[in-house]
């Protein structure tokens, strides 16, 4: 089925609330991903741990814009799922992984950051794949 077809209720269950918490919770690991780039890319002095000693050797600067860019995209993303559209699920575990790939890299520099966005893209990912239909009864009942 297409977004152009007409769609038809289904019956909700519980876990629709799970999948609006999981798209607000994306928004929320993009917001720590922005705020974790913009640090390094404008004081890269602010992290205790030298370069030399990520998973990869790059300079601060490369590292905040990597977290910039996965932080719009997290957000983007955490709105569309908490708005019931498809392609939101499928962007949202393809970014969360990703995101959850490049924190990892970065955990020396900030690790209580790091932990808290990876532990939320590892529950993003649960949800959307196991639970994410039930975001189509938002697009519904907007209609």
């Amino acid at each position: 089925m297409t977004d152009s077809e007409p769609l038809q209720a289904e019956p909700t269950t519980a876990w629709l609330g799970w999948v609006v918490f999981i798209g607000i919770l994306l928004c929320a690991a993009g917001m720590i991903n922005a705020v974790q780039g913009l640090v390094a890319v404008f004081d890269d002095d602010f992290y205790q741990a030298s370069t030399t000693r990520l998973v990869v050797d790059l300079d601060y600067a490369a590292w905040g814009w990597a977290l910039l860019i996965f932080g719009v995209l997290l957000l983007l993303t955490g709105a569309g799922v908490v708005l019931g559209y498809r392609w939101a699920r499928v962007v949202g575990v393809v970014v969360a992984s990703i995101n959850a790939l490049v924190n990892l890299g970065f955990a020396s520099a900030y690790p209580a950051w790091t932990i808290l966005a990876v532990s939320f893209d590892v529950s993003a990912i649960y949800a959307l794949t196991v639970h994410g239909g039930e975001a189509k009864a938002l697009r519904i009942s907007r209609r």
